[in-house]
């Protein structure tokens, strides 16, 4: 498949990227979590503080503080017992899933992503760890100081001999593919921006500077890790450091060819429990062309995506509120995603700005911009309102350079919501904001290649991230999900004629408590 159309389809005619007659193969299904066979085990206490107000000493943490950062972002942190009824009111059958969950949110609760870090703490061999999740753990691949090596990987434009960390995200094909077939590439740069925006708060409460990386020498990273690209790929990599992870000017001339003959093979062991992969072509190509084979190809800047202002003259000024404080352990222990347990309720004004503004109030360091600044995400929240305290019902678009939604059109859209949903597991009729992030069609193809697709997904991810746990924190649940009409939804915002599109749609609102058993999985 040509990749401009394959990139086409993922959003706008996703029938095309499934064979006719696929049905996922529930018996082969791979573990959600990579496990690796006779390496050198590091135990991390899951004695996880139950609080993350914020780490008052700037120093660098110790082991066990690590382990904790590591459990927050990505650990098993809840088991979970869902009952479903099914067949006849005469004859009614129950059945019951039971499900390992994380804080963050994946499609499906598949968690294609991995990661790894560079470690240089007291008490361990200095090296490159993977987490193993399941045993909350870290795993030696690779023992010794590779700052040399890992700074040319990432240009020579960090001083990583300051950063106690460097994290990898990594993605596992074949862990979610096995369910969406080529649509699982869509879901994999999501999947790893919201673990990427997740890492960001708990590194944020723990006092840690961090930096995302988004172009670096991908063979060399995989070759660092052991990885096999046909398998899995590092998607972002995350320097952790208590000093700014300041950038300084990028050398061109290095090659990730070269780069990778400096360090031997790595040949380990793996188990994913499936008996047979089936071969996922495209998403072996379009990785192919995304990735970096010199620094020559690195950007400092992607274009910014501006909130088009014809869209309506109107302005509602929203109200002003003071910064919103909240225990982020708390709220992660508490957020899910509400499917049929929204209620519709009356939501004030008050929460829509809270909840916007402190969802644009993130901002970070990363390296699409040639400077040391906290940079802005491109992106853009549109909105179908219901039911809010002095808005009309109808649909807007959230203009964060004056904090006001600039009114698209009135009208209650509930109903047209409901019927562009391609799976219709939730009453929409039930939920008082439906919100779309939408960015560039061209996913800034010209500046960064393939590449600019899945960073799009990534920061979109991250975004999203933000929202859910600001939302959780206002006693709101938000739902993300990619099963909607991207089209319908274009025409609706009128964006279609300006080359924007809308990547994800997050329902959001009051909802009841869920009919679940569930406990915490810390001691």
């Amino acid at each position: 498949m040509e990749l401009d159309t394959f990139l086409y389809n993922l959003h706008f005619d996703t029938d095309k990227l499934l064979p006719s007659d696929w049905q996922p193969d529930w018996e082969n299904a791979p573990l959600p979590y990579k496990l690796y066979r006779g390496l050198p085990e590091v135990p991390l206490t899951s004695d996880a503080p139950l609080t993350l107000k914020g780490r008052e000493v700037h120093s660098i943490p110790s082991l066990e503080e690590f382990g904790h950062y590591l459990w927050y972002v990505y650990g098993l942190t809840r088991y979970s017992q869902v009952a479903s009824i099914d067949g006849t009111e005469e004859k009614p059958t129950v059945s019951y899933a039971q499900l390992f969950r994380r804080f963050v949110p994946s499609g499906g609760a598949l968690y294609p992503n991995e990661l790894y870090v560079y470690l240089k703490l007291e008490d361990v061999p200095e090296g490159v760890y993977h987490y193993d999740v399941a045993h909350h753990r870290l795993l030696l691949l690779r023992e010794g100081n590779y700052d040399s090596y890992l700074s040319r990987s990432l240009g020579n434009r960090y001083n990583l001999s300051d950063c106690f960390c460097t994290v990898f995200v990594s993605t596992v094909f074949w862990k979610n593919f096995y369910k969406y077939n080529n649509f699982s590439y869509r879901l994999q740069g999501l999947d790893a921006g919201v673990l990427i925006g997740q890492s960001l708060e708990v590194a944020g409460r723990m006092g840690f500077s961090t930096r995302v990386c988004y172009q670096f020498l991908d063979r060399s990273i995989n070759h660092l890790l052991g990885l096999s690209e046909q398998d899995e790929s590092v998607y972002a990599v995350i320097p952790l450091s208590i000093y700014n992870v300041d950038q300084i000017n990028l050398e061109k001339n290095i090659s990730a060819t070269e780069l990778s003959r400096e360090l031997p093979l790595l040949k380990h062991v793996t188990y994913n429990r499936s008996k047979r992969v089936i071969d996922y072509p495209v998403l072996k190509e379009i990785n192919e062309a995304s990735m970096l084979e010199t620094t020559h190809s690195f950007v400092n800047k992607k274009k910014d995506v501006p909130l088009n202002n014809a869209l309506g003259t109107e302005l509602i000024i929203l109200p002003f509120t003071e910064e919103l404080s909240y225990d982020l352990a708390s709220v992660c222990r508490e957020r899910h995603s509400p499917d049929t347990d929204f209620m519709i309720g009356k939501v004030s004004q008050t929460k829509i700005s809270t909840l916007l503004k402190e969802t644009f109030a993130l901002s970070y360091q990363n390296d699409l911009d040639d400077k040391n600044r906290d940079a802005e995400t491109g992106l853009n929240l549109y909105g179908s309102f219901y039911n809010v305290e002095g808005i009309q019902d109808g649909a807007y678009a959230y203009d964060k350079n004056v904090h006001a939604l600039r009114r698209i059109s009135l009208g209650d859209f509930r109903e047209y919501m409901q019927n562009g949903l391609t799976v219709p597991n939730l009453n929409l009729f039930q939920v008082p904001l439906c919100l779309h992030v939408v960015g560039d069609k061209d996913h800034f193809k010209k500046e960064l290649g393939y590449r600019g697709y899945r960073i799009q997904q990534m920061e979109a991810g991250i975004l999203v991230q933000r929202l859910l746990l600001t939302a959780c924190a206002l006693e709101m649940g938000g739902h993300p999900l990619l099963g909607f009409d991207s089209i319908q939804i274009d025409e609706l915002y009128g964006v279609n004629s300006t080359e924007k599109t809308s990547l994800i749609q997050i329902p959001v609102g009051p909802y009841r408590p869920r009919l679940w058993l569930k406990g915490s999985l810390n001691s």
